[in-house]
């Protein structure tokens, strides 16, 4: 699947949001999850000379620490063509039932659903 029109709408938002956090930051990558409860959360890469993580991570850390146990679905904003296996693991660790990869431009190009 590589139409976003192909997404749930609610999907789509995490998109035009990853997308939007990613160009304002001028960041590598952009993030949005929503957790089990409905609220969103939106990161992107951080790069410190203590701390280096992606996106996904980051988007998920703040989910976390604000008491989110699941997420309902994730969408990161890349440049690279898959996910990471640190991503991967982060998405599995918190249950993610969705997770869209899409390109610079919002177009997804990969849906992941279980």
């Amino acid at each position: 699947m590589s139409d976003i029109a192909d997404l749930d709408p609610e999907d789509q938002k995490l998109v035009t949001l990853a997308r939007a956090s990613r160009a304002r930051n001028s960041a590598h990558e952009g993030a949005a999850v929503r957790d089990e409860t409905g609220r969103t959360y939106v990161a992107t890469t951080v790069v410190l000379p203590s701390l280096r993580l992606s996106a996904l991570q980051a988007a998920a850390a703040a989910a976390v620490s604000s008491a989110a146990e699941s997420l309902e679905a994730a969408a990161v904003v890349t440049q690279a063509g898959e996910l990471t296996e640190a991503d991967a693991a982060v998405a599995g660790d918190l249950k993610t039932a969705t997770v869209v990869l899409a390109a610079p431009d919002g177009t997804p190009t990969t849906i992941r659903k279980p």
